[in-house]
């Protein structure tokens, strides 16, 4: 009797010692409230900004507002309702970046519009990357010709240049944006066009004459709707901005074209309301600035060291 309990508490004790134990451990919180695609999450404490939220419904979003006892989130698709559970994926959101983007119509996200089939990119980016420091750049010292002889001969552009174009409605602010990415044709320059909160229709003709006059094998559409997410239109610029600084960090030479900024700016504001941030002169929000120079500010002349 004696000899069957040793020899059973041996197995058990064998059987302990075997035992491997791996906890997985998942953070979750829960949907308080939900409305015009902005939910209130209690319960995730240890999110990081910008950190992409899955649903239980499906629905995926962004953390854009940390608060000491909840998380606001904007969504970027599908659909969220009180009650659901949110949980972290500790991955910032980023797009894919490379060659397999030349010639593609995409979302923010990275999603294929042109029917041509899935982004066959292995490499992806963050679409939130600090600007280059003083010394990455250099000087500004090698024009980018825009084919339009009035600014190429008095206000000329340089590569690593800002340029705004402004303008009232239907003054050719586009039209200027569009001549200039159709002479980069046998340049060396790549083109990338986000569109914001444009029309369909408006996008679709862009396209067209894109293909026509052979510069979508040059190019790259980024295509927020007019009837997006704001979340959508809002981080829009950043994946635009992303994908060229994959091609200025692979020693290219990269114009992007934002159309346009001043809807980027609305859907912020949008937001930002729903977010319940405290409201600015014209209800835009107080960082508004700073939304806008720090993706302008990306854009640089790097120093032939990098």
């Amino acid at each position: 009797m004696g000899n069957d309990i040793s020899e059973i508490a041996k197995t058990i004790k064998m059987q302990i010692e075997g035992f491997e134990f791996s906890p997985q451990f998942s953070e979750e919180g829960v949907v308080v409230s939900y409305s015009d695609g902005t939910a209130i999450v209690f319960g995730l404490s240890k999110v990081l900004y910008s950190e992409i939220i899955s649903f239980s419904s499906g629905a995926t979003g962004i953390a854009l507002s940390l608060l000491a006892e909840s998380v606001g989130i904007v969504v970027l698709n599908g659909t969220v309702k009180e009650g659901d559970k949110a949980f972290r994926t500790k991955r910032v959101i980023s797009v894919p970046v490379g060659d397999s983007l030349i010639g593609r119509v995409i979302d923010p996200l990275g999603n294929p519009l042109d029917k041509l089939g899935p982004i066959n990119s292995s490499k992806f980016r963050e679409i939130e990357n600090d600007a280059p420091s003083i010394l990455q750049r250099q000087s500004v010292n090698q024009p980018l010709q825009t084919g339009i002889k009035a600014i190429d001969a008095m206000i000329p552009i340089g590569r690593g240049q800002r340029e705004l174009i402004i303008g009232d409605r239907n003054t050719g602010k586009t039209a200027i944006a569009i001549d200039t990415i159709l002479n980069q044709k046998d340049s060396g320059v790549l083109c990338i066009y986000v569109a914001i909160g444009q029309k369909s229709s408006t996008v679709s003709g862009i396209i067209e004459v894109l293909k026509n006059k052979g510069a979508m094998n040059y190019t790259t559409v980024i295509f927020s709707p007019s009837n997006d997410l704001p979340a959508m239109q809002y981080i829009a610029p950043y994946a635009g901005c992303a994908i060229a600084e994959e091609f200025m960090y692979s020693g290219k030479d990269v114009l992007i074209v934002y159309d346009d900024l001043s809807k980027h700016a609305v859907a912020y504001r949008q937001l930002s309301l729903l977010l319940k941030r405290p409201p600015g002169r014209e209800a835009y929000p107080g960082d508004i600035f700073y939304l806008h120079s720090r993706l302008l500010e990306r854009s640089a002349k790097l120093s032939d060291e990098l």
